[in-house]
């Protein structure tokens, strides 16, 4: 099968990737925090903007802004270090095999402001489609309260901070 993806230059992309099996393995705190760790210094190596985000236990949305190179490379560089890091966790050696990652990657170009808004509701209701909340608030692995502070969802009476990832916006 040919994949063809498209990179434009300073362009806001979508981002989906997959547990395989969809196993639900970010339930464990702990691999949670290495995922945001292995993305951070990821985004240290290939640049790039945060734009929005939610992290489920078997998959993850981004939508996102490079900098510098494109895409794939950040996909390409999160995936392995990631399971690098894990098998170390777990005591596997490298030549010990794992498929932790489905194979392929979701990507999708933002075309213009309605695209992106679509795209940005879709991160952050996805924790309320899923089922884990049902309010997008309480969701703490996601961008939606940094953009209900900005205005694009009304304001919550009461709703407790959630985590900052300090993406270094």
């Amino acid at each position: 099968m040919n994949f063809r993806r498209y990179y434009i230059p300073g362009s806001a992309v979508f981002l989906t990737q997959v547990v395989e099996g969809r196993e639900p393995v970010f339930h464990n705190q702990e691999l949670m925090e290495l995922l945001l760790e292995t993305l951070r210094n990821v985004k240290n190596l290939h640049p790039f903007n945060m734009l929005g985000y939610v992290f489920l236990p078997d998959h993850f949305h981004l939508l996102i802004q490079v900098t510098g190179g494109n895409f794939s490379e950040i996909i390409h560089s999160l995936k392995p270090n990631f399971t690098k890091a894990y098998k170390s966790m777990l005591g596997l050696t490298s030549a010990d095999s794992m498929q932790f990652w489905q194979k392929r990657f979701w990507d999708h170009v933002i075309r213009n402001d309605r695209d992106f808004e679509n795209h940005l509701h879709y991160i952050h209701l996805n924790p309320v489609k899923h089922g884990y909340v049902t309010d997008p608030r309480s969701w703490k692995y996601s961008g939606y309260i940094k953009w209900e502070k900005r205005g694009l969802y009304p304001p919550a009476f009461e709703w407790d901070e959630p985590i900052d990832m300090d993406w270094g916006e």
